[in-house]
């Protein structure tokens, strides 16, 4: 599956590209790519399907609501198809790396001046006002996403069933995705006629030889972590955290936040609540896909927790991360590229998807609620009773000033439509600005 010949009809490839073209063309979007999935989705929309013309309208809807069926991050698999069709597993490589790396070099400077600077009060007084800002615009995601995943009453109940299954009850994001696929597809009438004229014109040897080569690609780096530094060292931990959550994260980076938040908060201890704000905060305000969050993550969990000097734990915590986050994108796209159009084509797996959206917007709203307690009070507390897990803010603890910065956040967002790296720059100088002034 080395060039689109060998797994395409001729007659599907919209025109002849230069690889010098495109990686030009990948660059620019990899450095462009601000504002989150939705905005680098249209962003492409307009270069591959508008100005280039290197897919049609529905060569590029087909591939997207396939990337919307996977685990992780939909605008760089996104990206990576693109590159596919052009020029195969190379142009593959070179959109989806491109798509990832401008991001994450700035993410890894930024991680560093947080680590060793972030106690510094004016920097601190920025990053109190990013807190803020992250909360609204995580639920700006969660409308925008709600909207256009509950259609149906089934979504509805999904949804709300979903909310009192993380909330309440805590129960693993990954069993709450396993039962909202599996509900989803039992639930659509098999009796609806699949579209079999787009059949893939690709081996079952083709296949299982890329599944193959992908797996082992993988495994190499995160054995070679597990053997040098033992099975019970962090950065192994964090090599296995972070495939898992590759696999199982549904719904792109908000899904991930909400079941990585909790874990490498609540239950590993690996950061603050308060330092994965920052982390969204720095992914929201760097190109590239709001997953380099796991970046962050890696970077400060390592930095903080693992045995050895704190800058190389925390570098190699960054690649580990990367690694374990893209790299399962590419043995998604280069062993499913070929069926795209057959996958959509079938009713139950656009059941199954549509379920999983629908959960995911109840996972979500528990992201949002959990980081509204831990953002507004200082203390909250954990209350256990059987089952159920409850949380009590103290509610003298209220802090006013996120309050103030939360409303003036959702003004700015929601009322005035300002782009979000303009509403988390002007945030952070009103925070900013309190603190010098004393206020």
């Amino acid at each position: 599956m080395d060039t689109i010949s060998n797994s395409q009809p001729s007659q599907n490839v919209i025109k002849e590209v230069s690889f010098r073209e495109a990686l030009k063309t990948w660059t620019k979007i990899g450095c462009l790519s601000f504002g989150g999935s939705a905005a680098q989705i249209a962003l492409m929309h307009s270069v591959f399907v508008e100005e280039k013309k290197w897919l049609t309208e529905q060569q590029y809807l087909n591939a997207l609501s396939f990337c919307m069926l996977l685990p992780g991050p939909e605008a760089m698999q996104l990206a990576t198809y693109s590159g596919w069709r052009l020029h195969g597993t190379i142009g593959g490589l070179a959109a989806g790396l491109l798509f990832v790396l401008p991001g994450a070099f700035i993410v890894l400077v930024l991680s560093i001046i947080y680590s060793m600077f972030g106690k510094v009060p004016y920097i601190e007084a920025i990053f109190f006002g990013v807190k803020a800002a992250v909360l609204v615009i995580i639920i700006e995601a969660l409308l925008r996403i709600a909207k256009r995943a509950l259609k149906q009453k089934r979504h509805w109940f999904m949804a709300v069933l979903s909310f009192v299954a993380i909330f309440f009850f805590n129960l693993p994001f990954p069993l709450i995705i396993f039962f909202a696929t599996l509900t989803g597809y039992l639930m659509t009438d098999r009796n609806l006629k699949s579209d079999d004229t787009a059949l893939p014109n690709i081996s079952v040897y083709q296949t299982f030889t890329t599944i193959g080569k992908w797996i082992v690609t993988w495994s190499i780096p995160m054995t070679a972590v597990m053997v040098a530094f033992g099975p019970n060292h962090l950065l192994t931990e964090l090599s296995w955290f972070f495939t898992k959550l590759a696999f199982v994260t549904f719904g792109g980076a908000y899904a991930v936040l909400a079941y990585m938040g909790q874990d490498v908060v609540e239950l590993r201890g690996w950061l603050e609540a308060s330092q994965m704000l920052d982390g969204l905060g720095l992914a929201e305000t760097t190109p590239g896909p709001l997953i380099l969050v796991t970046q962050f993550v890696g970077f400060l969990s390592a930095y903080q927790h693992a045995v050895g000097p704190p800058l190389v734990m925390g570098v190699m915590g960054t690649f580990i991360a990367l690694w374990a986050t893209f790299a399962p994108c590419f043995l998604f796209i280069f062993v499913g590229a070929p069926y795209i159009e057959w996958i959509i084509a079938q009713p139950r797996l656009k059941g199954a998807l549509a379920a999983v959206i629908a959960a995911v917007v109840g996972v979500i709203m528990n992201l949002s609620i959990w980081f509204a307690l831990h953002v507004f009070f200082t203390k909250v507390s954990k209350l256990e009773v059987g089952p159920l897990t409850l949380w009590s803010p103290d509610i003298t603890t209220l802090d006013f000033q996120v309050v103030l910065l939360a409303v003036l956040s959702a003004f700015l967002l929601l009322h005035r439509h300002w782009p979000i790296s303009a509403t988390l720059s002007a945030i952070a100088l009103v925070s900013l600005g309190m603190k010098i002034s004393g206020f």
